[in-house]
């Protein structure tokens, strides 16, 4: 047995030997000119990404559902532009505003978009991407009720949990009847209806709701409430080299001027920080100028009716 082992190992060997000495010969004309196209190499093998995105899909008008059940509005805008920019494959999903953060450190997807404020808690949980909008905050009423800031006292007050307009709600104004609801059309609801006064509301979802036929009786009580956490991040989770890119893709979107035409054609203007807004009126383009942290949001929306009814 152990020459007939031998035998074979023997005949092995010497059938491997010339294709060995092929494959050296290779490797060495290969690694004479590795330095020189190893560029062209990464290129050649770099996969496309493959990004899970996930968004609330009640918080109209950055994320939400239209009759047909699709996504649709800014973020959702501004994600397909952000993925074309990367060349990346994106597939965008609908997540409960609670298990947002959580789904995200769990590796459910890979970030979040949700009109979610950069705050000091939520950053040390997980990182964001630059800033991409703005917003303050905004008290909602009903036409002729005295409701105030300054009067919240023993009242129902409504908020969406979570939110930055909640946290101002709970530690500006705790003496209130807080409460919290897992969405901001189920606040809408029971503000409606009656079960509470008024509802503490990110400004611009606020001023949405306000403009529909459910919000016609309703107005925004006082200015706007400007805090430091206004600005609104995507969310990574910590570390994740994604948010490098997506800062890359979105500068990339400011530059060449995309990000100012998605938030323009939603919003009227490219920054709501800088709370400038056009208006036609009589086919002349006026611009309504308001100061930050103190903006009369019932002009706005009466600028913007009026717009719409001029060119109509």
């Amino acid at each position: 047995m152990a020459i007939s082992m031998t035998s074979s190992m023997g005949k092995k060997a010497l059938w491997l030997a010339p294709l060995s000495a092929a494959m050296l010969m290779l490797a060495a004309c290969n690694n004479s000119s590795a330095p020189a196209d190893s560029a062209e190499a990464d290129t050649a093998t770099d996969a496309p990404l493959n990004i899970k995105i996930a968004t609330e899909s009640s918080y109209k008008p950055f994320s939400y559902t239209d009759a047909d059940g699709k996504l649709i509005g800014y973020e959702i805008e501004l994600v397909d532009a952000l993925c074309a920019q990367m060349k990346a494959e994106c597939e965008v999903i609908s997540q409960d505003w609670d298990g947002l953060i959580p789904g995200l450190n769990a590796q459910k997807f890979d970030a979040a978009i949700a009109g979610m404020s950069i705050t000091p808690e939520r950053k040390e949980v997980v990182d964001f991407s630059d800033p991409y909008f703005h917003s303050g905050i905004i008290l909602i009423g009903k036409k002729g009720d005295d409701l105030s800031i300054d009067g919240l006292q023993g009242q129902p007050i409504a908020s969406q949990r979570s939110t930055v307009a909640s946290q101002y709600l709970q530690d500006e104004h705790s003496n209130a009847d807080i409460k919290l609801y897992d969405t901001q059309d189920n606040a809408y609801l029971d503000l409606t209806s009656g079960r509470v006064r008024g509802m503490m509301s990110d400004k611009v979802t606020g001023i949405d709701w306000l403009k529909t036929e459910a919000g016609k009786n309703y107005e925004v009580k006082g200015q706007e409430i400007s805090s430091n956490d206004d600005a609104m991040g995507i969310a990574f989770r910590k570390g994740d080299p994604l948010i490098a890119k997506f800062n890359k893709a979105l500068a990339e979107l400011k530059d060449n001027g995309t990000y100012d035409q998605i938030t323009g054609s939603y919003f009227g203007t490219s920054s709501t920080a800088a709370a400038q807004k056009a208006v036609a009126t009589d086919g002349v383009e006026e611009v309504l100028v308001v100061d930050e942290g103190n903006v009369d949001a019932n002009a706005v929306i009466a600028a913007e009716e009026q717009a719409e009814a001029t060119a109509n």
